[in-house]
């Protein structure tokens, strides 16, 4: 019988790489998995939102020239050390101007948000709370105005209160406010079936605590993504009417106005309609980028729940239920 001999240590340099080589480092790889994982167009999105807010709120101190100052002798310069991105046909800073005129677009953009966020989320949850007739109106109106762009809704209201900055938030807001209230009104439905609401009415909870607290709280993810999704709509639309000459008038400015002033310049001097519609474009892609990001997160989230609960209500092979059954 052969004897078994353990076979003898073996030696190997401790500086010798052992296996096959480790693959070479992804320094970009690496930063875009630890900021974003597989959204990094989220992270994308943040990033290019921060910075616009940020030049936008430094602006006062940060803008090189008063953007309403003129100069015809220097009209339609190109860029220089001066005038980094030239000027208007004016002689008017294109920097300074594109600076002073985003904090008018992003601020009429942002109260009209809000304010179409607030009202489209408090009547989409009341219509589903209350329901009868309260909902039948709601609903209603919410296909009306879904049959008009807001553009035209937002014309239509300009032409019969004139131009300003209250009429233009007016009509922004109420061309708005339905896409809010459609998607709470879904979310509020499904809301009302969960236990946890049940339980509330059941306890004796008030009626505003159950439809805050329960109803609007568990919303606001989905309600989070879309309202970044309308604010793009938003600064599409403010800068639209401008160009129309019906948003903000003349001595400000916002990035539409400037495209309207520019265009019969384009072909003298193409940046100066270039850099404002550049601009609207960021700002819109960036908020556009973190509202997908935010719906992929939550689709991905809803999955994995349900992946779970599929999972746990399925047996695996040889686990307790499995053997009872076969008892």
């Amino acid at each position: 019988m052969p004897s078994l001999t353990a076979p003898p240590p073996t030696t190997r340099e401790p500086w010798r790489r052992v296996g096959p080589p480790s693959p070479r480092p992804n320094i970009f790889g690496s930063l875009v998995r630890g900021l974003g994982g597989r959204h990094w167009t989220f992270t994308f999105g943040v990033s290019l939102l921060s910075l616009v807010l940020l030049v936008l709120v430094l602006t006062p101190w940060i803008a090189p020239h008063d953007p309403a100052i003129q100069d015809i002798s220097n009209r339609l310069a190109g860029p220089s050390a001066e005038h980094w991105l030239g000027t208007d046909h004016l002689g008017r800073d294109v920097l300074s101007r594109l600076m002073w005129g985003g904090r008018f677009s992003v601020t009429i953009a942002a109260i009209t948000l809000v304010i179409c966020a607030v009202s489209g989320v408090i009547l989409g949850a009341l219509a589903a709370r209350r329901g009868g007739w309260l909902d039948e109106l709601v609903m209603r109106a919410v296909d009306v105005l879904v049959c008009f762009p807001d553009v035209v809704v937002a014309l239509f209201l300009i032409a019969l209160f004139g131009t300003g900055y209250g009429t233009l938030i007016a009509a922004l807001t109420i061309a708005g406010w339905t896409p809010f209230a459609r998607l709470m009104r879904g979310l509020a439905l499904e809301i009302n079936a969960k236990d946890y609401v049940e339980a509330a009415e059941i306890l004796g909870s008030p009626k505003w605590f159950i439809l805050f607290r329960h109803v609007i709280l568990n919303a606001l993810p989905p309600v989070a993504a879309m309202s970044f999704l309308r604010f793009g709509h938003k600064l599409i639309t403010v800068g639209a009417l401008s160009y129309l000459g019906l948003g903000v008038q003349p001595p400000d400015s916002d990035w539409g106005a400037m495209l309207l002033d520019a265009q019969p310049y384009m072909e003298r001097a193409p940046w100066v309609g270039i850099l404002p519609g550049l601009a609207i474009f960021i700002s819109a892609l960036s908020v556009t980028l973190i509202g997908q990001g935010l719906d992929k997160r939550k689709t991905r989230r809803a999955r994995s729940t349900a992946t779970g609960t599929s999972a746990a209500a399925t047996p695996a092979p040889g686990s307790a239920l499995d053997e009872g059954e076969a008892l």
